[in-house]
């Protein structure tokens, strides 16, 4: 199946955020907007670069999601590191 999800960069603090539901943006995937089909992710990335005219986000993009009993995730590695933070010791700095 076909799902969409919309994420990028809060400019304020650099956290992974998604397009949610509400509009806005969240840091939690589960809350996201979702495109079925090319036309609604058009209109999802629209509504995306309406965050960046405002100062919200930077960099928006489409990432593939799947549906599993407990919610959404993501399909490729990448963006499992970037929702989950560092892939470093932050302590060892």
């Amino acid at each position: 199946m076909y799902l969409k999800a919309v994420t990028a960069n809060r400019l304020r603090d650099g956290r992974v955020v998604y397009l949610s539901e509400t509009g806005g943006w969240s840091q939690a995937l589960e809350e996201s907007r979702l495109a079925r089909d090319e036309d609604e992710l058009k209109g999802l990335m629209d509504e995306a670069e309406l965050g960046v005219l405002r100062n919200e986000v930077v960099a928006p993009y489409a990432i593939d999601v799947v549906q599993q009993t407990d919610g959404y995730v993501t399909t490729r590695c990448r963006e499992e590191i970037r929702s989950t933070g560092p892939s470093r010791r932050t302590d060892a700095a």
